[in-house]
């Protein structure tokens, strides 16, 4: 689409920190410390780690949800930039992606579950009057809203757009997992020969996404790719062809080639097939010369707000210039992945990055972000 789309300002919460400047301290760690072991989740009484968002427990006793306290976590930090736009609350939108949303209240009262809840609690509680949806297609959820709110700002319909996503923790999905056999019970272990599976986690991530003016720089949504392969109900295609179209997709989207972007955020949830056909995808786009990472064992796999909450990562790299989101992983088979995989202490300069979010059900989207003015 013509035109420049800045992500201006940016709220988020997660296992890493309440903040952008405190998740930037910890992402630079690689802080898995933030990662707790449940011992009282999962219904076997087997034990896994999950990734809890570092807020104060009377933060949630305090709001209807626990998905809404999140987003309001989130949207407190983004609140004054947008109202110093001072626009009309009719000329802002709102698209969240969410997986989970009222899941956990569900449990003890099955009336409350409300798939649309995140986008109702931004226009209830913070005055988001515009075009507003939710977006739920698993863990490509909130990647996907980008190219929503994109299209709510080249059609004028918007002046600006609430976009990302949110999603809490979750009984019955931990234990849905679990069912499938998918679930480490020790800390996830992406890129490693000896990976076993994932660590779910909850947050939000929320960005201001306007059109920008004239000459104005900043982070930009460059590209969106989205495919649909449809090979499996559970498990992805082991040729990874969908997660190779929509990276494909999105560079194309964005003008660019493969050679113009500095860091991969991998999907990389630590599953045997997730990262085998990944990185097979990976490797026959942008060959073995891109650095790559997984920052799942940071945060857990946040499910629907996933997509937001690792191109936020992205943002906070490139916001900061001189490191890429670190790989926490040490042992790294290298026959899998082969390209750069960037520890604690790099020194990456980051000014395009593309992060993958892949689905059940084969729903796959790329996002390209970028501060290049080229």
């Amino acid at each position: 689409m013509k035109g420049r789309y800045l992500l201006t300002d940016l709220g988020i919460v997660s296992a890493l920190g309440c903040g952008v400047e405190e998740t930037a301290l910890r992402l630079k760690a690689g802080d898995t410390s933030v990662m707790k072991r449940t011992d009282c989740v999962l219904a076997d009484g087997e034990s896994t780690f999950f990734g809890f968002a570092a807020m104060e427990e009377s933060a949630f006793a305090g709001a209807p949800t626990r998905v809404g306290a999140l987003l309001d976590a989130a949207m407190s930090q983004i609140a004054p930039a947008l109202a110093r736009l001072e626009l009309a609350p009719e000329r802002i939108g709102a698209v969240v992606g969410s997986s989970n949303s009222t899941m956990e209240e569900f449990t003890s009262n099955p009336d409350r579950i409300d798939m649309s809840y995140p986008a109702g609690r931004l226009a209830e509680k913070w005055g988001v009057k515009g075009p507003a949806w939710v977006v739920s297609t698993a863990c490509s959820s909130s990647a996907k809203v980008f190219a929503s709110a994109r299209r709510l700002l080249a059609e004028g319909l918007c002046d600006a757009v609430v976009v990302g996503g949110a999603d809490a923790f979750t009984r019955i999905v931990v234990n849905g997992f679990h069912s499938l056999e998918a679930m480490s019970p020790r800390l996830t272990r992406p890129l490693a020969a000896d990976r076993d599976g994932i660590n779910l986690g909850e947050g939000a991530a929320l960005f201001i996404m306007r059109r920008a003016g004239g000459g104005e720089e900043g982070i930009a949504l460059l590209g969106v790719g989205e495919t649909s392969d449809a090979y499996h109900l559970t498990a992805p295609d082991p040729e990874g062809r969908g997660a190779e179209a929509s990276m494909r997709a999105a560079l194309a989207d964005a003008g660019l080639a493969p050679s113009d972007v500095d860091y991969i955020n991998l999907h990389g949830t630590g599953t045997v097939y997730n990262d085998s056909m990944e990185c097979a995808a990976v490797r026959r786009v942008f060959g073995d010369g891109v650095p790559a990472s997984s920052t799942k064992p940071l945060t857990g796999h946040t499910l629907g707000a996933a997509g937001a909450i690792e191109a936020a990562l992205c943002w906070i790299a490139m916001r900061d210039g001189a490191f890429a989101p670190p790989h926490a992983v040490l042992e790294v088979d290298r026959s899998l992945a082969p390209f750069p995989v960037p520890g604690v202490g790099n020194s990456t300069y980051v000014r395009t990055a593309l992060s993958n979010s892949f689905a059940f059900g084969g729903s796959n989207a790329t996002l390209v972000l970028s501060s290049r003015r080229d």
